[in-house]
């Protein structure tokens, strides 16, 4: 039975609006809020640095959504449903059912940025400094979707603030609110980090390597009060979500390290000649001029009979 000692779970219904046949939920809603914000914020941020413009920052924001997207439901169903997908291989289409991976939709986007490196001849570390300050708030709003959603909630506990779920999973038990946790890590605090740590210059790779060092420990800290995946709970000493995590926490610190030493130097675009600027040093160079021989120049007569 529900206690009346502990928090209730507003239960609010997971459709915003209904126009007709069409339900929008209050968690693409979410994602809807990420994106419009990086869209703002990376169209100022773009203005602002060298090397970058809007235009740019408009494509990588759209196939970069998108990858997260595609990315994050392969990831879940890889990850978390393995055995359901080896079983119903369509099932990694049966999205309706929710199952979003932040690790997938992870790659998913390390993978856009990649080529869009290769494509506009910058490092994936440049590319990277420049987005990650953009991520934390869609972060942020999506644990937000997944509280309302009544979903991701946390373990068994007896704090003020525990929350009863009404899903029968959860056992009308008094739960941590996980879900507002990892808002406020994963969301609100890496984002004023990020923002603090970027605005004046860095090395380059290091505004990556705080990212993935930050999203790291924020997401392996919360997951010790996250209630583990039912079918796959403690995977030897932690859980799923802190397993893929770990990597993440490595590598950031990694970059980190490696930026400071000075050993990402050439990653770096200020290392870098433009292209456009090669070319007028080079006709400075072939252009005749007062440095020329005196030999190679024509004589004044000369040009006169011509």
């Amino acid at each position: 039975m529900m206690s009346s000692n502990h928090l209730q779970f507003p239960n609010w219904d997971p459709i915003a609006i209904s126009i007709g046949p069409i339900d929008v939920y209050w968690y693409g809603l979410m994602y809807l809020v990420g994106a419009v914000f990086a869209y703002w914020w990376g169209n100022k941020r773009a203005r602002q640095a060298p090397n970058w413009n809007e235009n740019q920052w408009q494509d990588i924001l759209f196939w970069g959504f998108l990858a997260l997207v595609i990315g994050g439901r392969v990831g879940y169903v890889l990850f978390y449903q393995f055995d359901h997908f080896l079983a119903n291989p369509l099932y990694l289409f049966q999205a309706r059912g929710g199952g979003m991976s932040f690790h997938g939709g992870m790659l998913g986007v390390i993978a856009v940025l990649l080529i869009y490196a290769v494509k506009t001849n910058r490092s994936l570390l440049e590319v990277g400094d420049f987005v990650a300050p953009m991520v934390p708030v869609g972060l942020g709003a999506g644990r937000i979707g997944n509280f309302i959603n009544g979903e991701l909630w946390g373990r068994v506990s007896d704090v003020p603030w525990a929350m009863v779920f009404p899903n029968p999973a959860a056992g009308f038990l008094p739960r941590h609110p996980s879900q507002l946790y990892q808002a406020i890590g994963e969301g609100l605090l890496l984002f004023l980090v990020l923002w603090a740590f970027s605005r004046k210059p860095k090395p380059v790779g290091a505004i990556s390597g705080l990212f993935l060092l930050g999203y790291g420990v924020a997401r392996m800290v919360v997951e010790f009060f996250r209630e583990p995946d039912a079918h796959l709970g403690i995977l030897g000493m932690m859980s799923m979500g802190q397993w893929l995590s770990l990597p993440m926490v490595i590598a950031g610190a990694a970059l980190m390290i490696l930026a400071y030493q000075g050993k990402l130097q050439r990653f770096d675009p200020g290392n870098r000649v433009p292209a456009a600027n090669n070319v007028q040093s080079q006709l400075a160079k072939d252009k005749p001029g007062k440095n020329m021989p005196a030999k190679n120049k024509p004589a004044k007569k000369q040009q006169r009979k011509k």
